[in-house]
């Protein structure tokens, strides 16, 4: 099984070819590339490569399959006996990405062989 781990919008995500993930919301449009470039892992059977903190050269490839705005989140504010409430609420605005192809360049960084 062939996965990475990508660092986008502040959150880390595992990811393989051919899944369809949710990331932060991205600047480009609906049926274009985007390329992440923060690999943080790379495994490949039982090779796993790690990076300090990145892998150099390492790259995901991922299609845009559209833009959305995820479930509404509803944050209630009270403090009891004071006749205080606030009802606040927001809804993330996502890019819908689905992972073409995963490419680790010049493996400089450590590799380890897990025992698994």
């Amino acid at each position: 099984m062939t996965y990475a781990i990508i660092k986008t919008g502040g959150r880390q995500y595992r990811v393989a070819e051919g899944e369809t993930i949710d990331v932060d919301l991205l600047e480009v449009e609906a049926g274009k590339t985007a390329t992440f470039g923060h690999v943080l892992m790379y495994a490949e059977g039982n090779r796993l490569t790690h990076g300090d903190p990145l892998i150099s050269g390492a790259k995901v490839t991922a299609e845009v399959v559209e833009q959305r705005k995820d479930k509404k989140v509803i944050a209630f504010k009270f403090k009891r006996r004071k006749g205080y409430h606030r009802t606040v609420g927001h809804r993330r605005k996502l890019t819908r990405v689905k992972i073409k192809n995963i490419s680790v360049g010049a493996k400089k960084s450590a590799t380890k062989e897990s025992e698994e």
